[in-house]
């Protein structure tokens, strides 16, 4: 009997061993079980990471790209109002240029109409001349100074030279053939002088 109790004992450690190692294998089998899931769950993780900074690289081209033609646009925009007043000046700059030669007519009406009798004659010439310099003075006309100034190549176009009468008119402006006149500032038409040497 002692056999048999020794051999039930064998049985039941060999028993508890093999449970044991089945435990073990269900354990290790968890395990390596649990370890993929996590294995497979990073790779998602880094995967969607992955995905989430290439959306957000999209994202901050597409607002890069977005930026950047809004600047163009605004560039375009702004050129475009420009061309368009340069235009309307250009415009502005040759109709005026053509209305030059009748404030030179009427220039010299009112220097021959001065030793006349027709009073008139000159106060309707006088008339004209004002008004249409006044309408061209809101246009941004103006008239060069030239006679008595000091000669400025920026401003007169020199005709002749003559000899000065005296010392202080050498490099002066003596007389003015033709008026010169400014636009906004720029030179629209130079003044032809005669210039004292």
């Amino acid at each position: 009997m002692a056999k048999k109790e020794e051999q039930m004992e064998q049985e039941a450690v060999n028993a508890e061993a093999q449970n044991e190692k089945k435990e073990s294998r269900k354990e290790a089998k968890a395990e390596k079980k649990l370890k993929e899931q996590i294995d497979e769950l990073k790779a998602k993780l880094e995967e969607a990471e992955k995905k989430a900074a290439e959306a957000e690289q999209k994202a901050a081209d597409e607002k890069a790209d977005y930026l950047r033609l809004m600047a163009e646009f605004e560039t375009f925009r702004r050129r475009n109002a420009e061309e368009k007043l340069s235009l309307v000046g250009s415009a502005a700059a040759d109709t005026i240029k053509g209305l030059l030669p009748v404030l030179d007519d009427c220039e010299r009406a009112l220097a021959i109409l001065a030793s006349s009798a027709d009073e008139a004659a000159k106060e309707g010439t006088e008339l004209i001349y004002t008004k249409m310099m006044a309408y061209l003075k809101t246009k941004g006309l103006s008239v060069i100074e030239a006679k008595g100034e000091k000669f400025d190549v920026d401003f007169h176009e020199a005709v002749t030279q003559f000899p000065a009468p005296s010392e202080e008119l050498k490099g002066m402006v003596i007389d003015v053939v033709q008026t010169g006149y400014l636009l906004n500032g720029k030179v629209l038409r130079y003044a032809k002088v005669v210039v004292g040497a």
